[in-house]
């Protein structure tokens, strides 16, 4: 019996020797130290061998599995070290070199424009707002003093979901949602996607809009324009100058439009501007009293004012792009001009 485990012991030691990687060890300890391995056979004959001789014998076969144990713990530490080390020669990455693979993205255009303007009327006091992009037919038209028989609704075409839920055409039901469940003062802006049929040079089927509302006592029209005034300085320069026009929107009486001397000629007459010196930016005016009035809110003793303006066409204006499906494109070389 001491033969056959002194054999045991060499045949485990040239075995594991020869081992060339982790697996080769692994198949090793299966083959001497498993369940139907060598050693296990080897116990197994310990039932003939002679009483007085199973203590010694028991030991030295603790002794093989021991030195075994130890010599395939051993290998597998050395050839786990060289495999580390050759894979890490293998993948070795020298990080002083240019990759010319990653590039440093920037902001969208039309995110830049947005957060600059998120940016001067959270400054200036106003609170943001949001509400969902698929809305009811109430919320979009009919608390907004566009009933379902008003020829107002021809103004803006829309993706209707069924009779009475739709895609939101404008960012105004978020104002009615607000008037709804918020007591005045109310002083709100209000960004988000919108969505009208449209689609040209000039006209998106989805783009961004940023509308407002001030609710209070006493606000008049002149609150509107020294608030457009300050706004329109600060988005573009502080020698930018403001008018406005009238107009009509179901929603507000009296109505606006609101046009800024044109950034790029500072007034004097260019192409972009048409040679009048003016672009028109945003449409607002005095809340309609039908409108506070719908949305529980007393319009003898409360008014408002309330704007609204498309962010892609503020960066068509800022940036000087000609046509707003570019900004859609995603043309990475035009987005690099931003960086």
């Amino acid at each position: 019996m001491k033969e056959r485990i002194d054999l045991l012991i060499e045949g485990a030691k040239q075995a594991i020797n020869a081992c060339e990687s982790v697996v080769d060890v692994n198949n090793v300890k299966v083959k001497f130290l498993g369940k139907n391995g060598e050693l296990t056979a080897l116990l197994k004959g310990m039932k003939d061998v002679p009483a007085e001789q199973r203590p010694e014998i028991g030991k030295l076969v603790n002794v093989a599995r021991d030195t075994i144990e130890g010599l395939i713990a051993s290998k597998q530490a050395d050839l786990a070290s060289k495999e580390l080390e050759d894979k890490m020669q293998r993948e070795s990455v020298d990080i002083t070199l240019d990759s010319g693979v990653c590039q440093r993205g920037s902001l969208h255009p039309t995110t830049l424009v947005q957060n600059q303007i998120i940016d001067i009327f959270t400054g200036l006091g106003f609170s943001i707002a949001q509400g969902p992009e698929i809305e009811l037919d109430f919320f979009n038209f009919q608390a907004l003093n566009i009933p379902k028989d008003h020829p107002a609704r021809d103004m803006q075409d829309t993706f209707y979901i069924s009779d009475d839920m739709l895609l939101r055409t404008h960012t105004s039901p978020v104002q009615v949602r607000t008037m709804t469940s918020q007591k005045p003062p109310i002083r709100i802006i209000c960004p988000g996607k919108v969505y009208r049929p449209d689609d040209d040079a000039t006209h998106s089927p989805m783009f961004q809009q940023i509308e407002g509302l001030v609710v209070d006592k006493n606000i008049t029209l002149c609150d509107l324009k020294g608030i457009l005034e300050k706004f329109a300085q600060q988005l573009f320069d502080s020698n930018t100058k403001t008018r406005l026009r009238p107009s009509y929107f179901p929603f507000t009486e009296p109505s606006v439009e609101v046009d800024v001397t044109c950034s790029v000629c500072h007034g004097k007459g260019c192409r972009i501007c048409k040679g009048t010196g003016w672009i028109e930016i945003l449409g607002a005016g005095i809340v309609n009293p039908k409108v506070l009035d719908n949305c529980g809110i007393d319009s003898k003793e409360y008014s408002g004012f309330a704007f609204g303006l498309g962010i892609e066409r503020i960066a068509m204006i800022k940036y000087g792009i000609p046509d707003m499906r570019i900004l859609f494109d995603n043309d990475v070389r035009f987005l690099k001009e931003f960086k």
